[in-house]
């Protein structure tokens, strides 16, 4: 735009937390909230449709369907759990991974773009509820003080070191797992969302808004990148729920474990 003959160009705000948050679609119901919600459908619609018209001879639907669920159940649960105890526990683990994973790459999607995983009190939730589950089913086997010995007092540990070690693993074992396990999470969602924002609309405002036309070779190098931060973030988004459902699944493993 100008003013009194001078071209005043447009100012380049750079992205930040702000940007993360969405004002409501209607009521106090958020972009995320309904995402998330979406989710749940989604992944409930896509297993019935897998699993409804189940046959010897799987069609392609079926052996997507079945493929996914053995993926959680042998790679991540029977390998971290044991064959003993691993079943009860991958419906919850299946559920996991697959809510992790689409919430995850909604930030890839035309349109809705915006990972659900990027606001920390989801990714937070969902620890705490690993966190009641694997301290559950331990204190459920072990009993209460046999359980919390378990996880703070190491085998073949003894004397004076006990001090010091005892406090660390409990707060290792007991206190700072569900944090780890949701920031980590929440922190790879947010970066890698943050840095697809500053690719994209930065490149725009080179292009479009600097006034200087030296810029928009830079800001189409700026989108490039933007493609390709993409397609990283998509192995991102893959490996964040993999892990968070691999972490949960040895928690359990741990809990139920008789040496700590």
């Amino acid at each position: 735009m100008t003013t009194e003959g001078r071209t005043v160009l447009a100012e380049f705000h750079p992205p930040g937390p702000a940007d993360f948050d969405l004002p409501p679609i209607f009521g106090d119901v958020t972009k995320p909230m309904v995402l998330y919600v979406l989710s749940a459908v989604l992944i409930f619609g896509l297993f019935y449709a897998a699993s409804r018209r189940a046959a010897v001879v799987p069609g392609k639907m079926q052996f997507a369907g079945e493929y996914a669920y053995n993926f959680v159940r042998n790679s991540i649960a029977r390998d971290s759990i044991g064959s003993h105890d691993f079943m009860k526990f991958v419906p919850y683990l299946t559920a996991l991974f697959f809510l992790i994973l689409v919430n995850n790459f909604y930030g890839l999607v035309p349109l809705l773009q915006f990972p659900t995983f990027s606001h920390s009190g989801y990714a937070y939730a969902l620890a705490a509820l690993t966190w009641i589950l694997y301290n559950g089913v331990g204190i459920a086997k072990h009993g209460f003080l046999g359980y919390f010995k378990l996880q703070s007092v190491p085998s073949g540990v003894t004397g004076v070191i006990l001090v010091l070690i005892v406090p660390l693993e409990f707060m290792s074992n007991i206190l700072v797992r569900p944090v780890t396990l949701a920031l980590r999470l929440f922190a790879n969602m947010f970066a890698g969302h943050l840095l697809l924002i500053l690719f994209t609309l930065g490149g725009s405002y080179l292009v479009f808004d600097s006034g200087n036309l030296w810029y928009a070779p830079i800001g189409v190098i700026a989108w490039i990148l933007a493609i390709a931060v993409s397609f990283l973030e998509a192995l991102v988004m893959f490996l964040q729920a993999y892990v968070f459902t691999l972490l949960t699944a040895q928690y359990i493993g741990g809990a139920l474990a008789d040496e700590h």
